[in-house]
């Protein structure tokens, strides 16, 4: 019995990759993907008036407008995204991600990654894929009602924030996501 539970979640986890698989497949337009992110953005920046003054302060940033995660046992997450060098769109970006254990449901969230230093930004930069808690860590603040936070304070060379959960899904974790550089 332990034996077929364990095959149906590890037939249901690659179900999931493949959904999600396929959705990059029907992946954004870069003209799609900026408008998205502007929108990212001025939701961002409407729940954390705060997070202005450290994107005017960031080197770079990413965005993510939607990354889908998706797990019974076995998970997925996928998402693309933009960089964003003095304003600038420079490179689009995939985010991807497995995990094992204890998980069920479905959510989406957005993500925006801050590179607060030029060294943080150019070793990002200069990756073939750049993996969350292996070639750099994240600094994560939690948003969430009421919460705000001081920028002054804030001396991490790459910060994180994950917004709009929506789902039944609730994972804050940046651990063991792989950025990928994508052409549009």
């Amino acid at each position: 019995m332990k034996k077929f539970t364990l095959l149906k979640s590890f037939f249901c986890g690659l179900l999931l990759i493949s959904i999600l698989a396929a959705g990059s497949a029907l992946a954004a337009s870069a003209v799609e993907l900026n408008a998205k992110a502007d929108a990212t953005l001025k939701d961002f920046f409407a729940k954390v008036p705060a997070a202005v003054e450290l994107t005017e302060k960031s080197r770079g940033m990413l965005v993510f407008p939607a990354v889908y995660k998706a797990g019974f046992g076995v998970g997925a997450e996928y998402g693309e995204g933009v960089l964003r060098v003095a304003g600038k769109t420079v490179d689009y970006y995939s985010t991807a991600g497995a995990s094992i254990g204890f998980q069920l449901g479905a959510q989406k969230k957005s993500i925006v990654i801050l590179f607060m230093t030029r060294d943080a930004l150019q070793q990002f930069r200069a990756s073939q894929g750049w993996e969350v808690g292996v070639d750099g860590s994240v600094a994560l603040i939690e948003l969430g009602v009421g919460k705000d936070f001081d920028t002054t304070n804030i001396k991490d060379p790459v910060i994180g924030f994950v917004f709009g959960n929506k789902g039944l899904m609730y994972n804050l974790s940046l651990e063991g996501s792989k950025l990928t550089r994508i052409s549009k």
